[in-house]
């Protein structure tokens, strides 16, 4: 990676890393805050859902702004609605103010999503595309280990003290970007696929992507209510949602090498399994603080690490030309699950309590490992073809060059039968002839002297 190309990357990694940090502790800052209230788990997951309405809105909508004013312009309005739509939160502690301002605060967050992407991918060529687009999710998971430490730090200062940190992040976020040059990447414009056509295309993606998004959003605003309701205090809520996201971090690389070489539908079932496993081991073992951290971060590089697999899958599928399109609807996809999420899973939980948040887990790790084994035996993985090795005897000088042992041994042969002919006069050595021989004549060769002959000898 060239110098330049990682400094014109600097810029946005580090912007949004900084807008990061307060967006990752916002999500589980407003869960809290209206469990506090006394608000039951249905209007929290309505008011949680609002975000990921938002970002299903902005994956539609986004881009036509982008294209339009340019990434630098792009991202400072983006930037700026966020931290407006954050202070007014720490003002008006109402759910149905919060439901407004967190489905604005989404439809800005996935703008800056959508500009650091499009910078990167276009900025960047092919070969490095794949180390830059690691860097952004380095950046972004980091930012949210950061903000799920800092969130216990910021309410010691105050109840509005979060809300004023959070909006101050996304505020300096935009100095980085600011301050680049003016010369940004060219940015094509591409339309989404269908979603009838994505489920025609590839199935498993789809699914994958669906069900990531219903467990992500899941992991970000209902389990620190359960978390809290183990008796955890919210700097103790902040440090095991750090270990989550710790763990998105740490395992989304070996996760993804790994389904880079085996077959990934194998990689998504044995993931689901995990999730059951998971599930089953935080419902039913008597866990202290340990336990459920290890098995917290297990969860996070699984659920976290389900979403790329699954789009490495729908690659691996798409036909040539589709790629762009295809991430851009499976991102929706991811946003659709992610805004049914809170609304499907909270009423679960009002009814059998916080531990049906686990509940649903395991439910959707099963339906996915069924629905993964099903496709797969439907539609097997492709068996690889023998990869092809350029022969050298193909070209004329090739095959003056290619002398194997096979050739050297037939050829110190074929000089030893030529030397006994040669040592032992009149034998006989069969030459092929032209025609049919005639009946007074015998075609032999035989030799006089050194001379050898072809002809008559002897005939009757």
């Amino acid at each position: 990676m060239s110098r330049q190309l990682l400094l014109m990357a600097l810029a946005p990694l580090l912007g949004l890393f900084i807008l990061a940090i307060g967006n990752g502790s916002l999500a589980t800052l407003t869960t809290l805050r209206l469990d506090s209230a006394g608000y039951s788990p249905q209007v929290i997951g309505w008011v949680s859902s609002a975000y990921f309405i938002g970002l299903a809105l902005g994956a539609l909508f986004n881009d036509r702004l982008l294209l339009a004013i340019g990434h630098i312009r792009a991202y400072g309005s983006f930037a700026s609605l966020v931290a407006v739509a954050v202070l007014l939160q720490g003002l008006f502690a109402d759910p149905t103010a919060w439901f407004v301002l967190r489905l604005i605060g989404g439809w800005a967050t996935v703008g800056v999503f959508l500009v650091i992407e499009s910078w990167l991918l276009a900025a960047g060529e092919a070969r490095v595309r794949g180390r830059l687009l690691a860097l952004y999710m380095i950046a972004m998971y980091a930012a949210g280990v950061v903000g799920q430490l800092m969130l216990g730090v910021a309410q010691s200062l105050g109840d509005t003290a979060p809300f004023m940190i959070i909006g101050m992040l996304a505020a300096l976020s935009v100095l980085p970007m600011a301050m680049i040059p003016r010369v940004t990447p060219l940015l094509e414009k591409a339309e989404p696929l269908s979603p009838l056509r994505l489920i025609t295309l590839t199935p498993t993606g789809v699914m994958g992507s669906f069900g990531s998004g219903l467990a992500v959003a899941a992991v970000y605003t209902l389990l620190p209510l359960y978390l809290q309701g183990l008796g955890y205090s919210i700097d103790r809520v902040g440090q095991l949602m750090a270990v989550v996201v710790l763990g998105a971090m740490l395992l989304q690389y070996p996760v993804g090498r790994w389904s880079d070489r085996h077959d990934r539908q194998m990689v998504l079932i044995l993931m689901g399994a995990v999730c059951v496993l998971i599930s089953v081991g935080i419902l039913w073992l008597p866990l202290g603080g340990w336990g459920l951290a290890g098995l917290l971060f297990l969860l996070g590089g699984g659920v976290f690490s389900l979403y790329p697999v699954a789009v490495g899958h729908a690659a691996d599928r798409a036909p040539a030309g589709a790629l762009v399109r295809m991430s851009q609807g499976l991102l929706l996809i991811n946003a659709i699950g992610s805004t049914l999420s809170p609304s499907v899973i909270s009423p679960v939980m009002a009814v059998v309590g916080n531990e049906g948040l686990f509940w649903c887990m395991g439910v959707l790790g099963v339906a996915l490992v069924g629905f993964f084994a099903w496709r797969r035996s439907v539609r097997p993985a492709p068996v690889p073809v023998a990869p092809f090795s350029p022969a050298t005897p193909l070209s004329a000088v090739g095959a003056e060059l290619a002398v194997t042992d096979e050739w050297v041994q037939g050829a110190l042969e074929h000089e030893h039968v030529e030397d006994l002919s040669q040592a032992v006069p009149d034998v006989e050595v069969a030459e092929p002839l032209m025609g049919p021989p005639r009946p007074d004549e015998a075609h032999i060769a035989y030799y006089e002297g050194d001379q050898k002959h072809v002809g008559t000898k002897g005939a009757t």
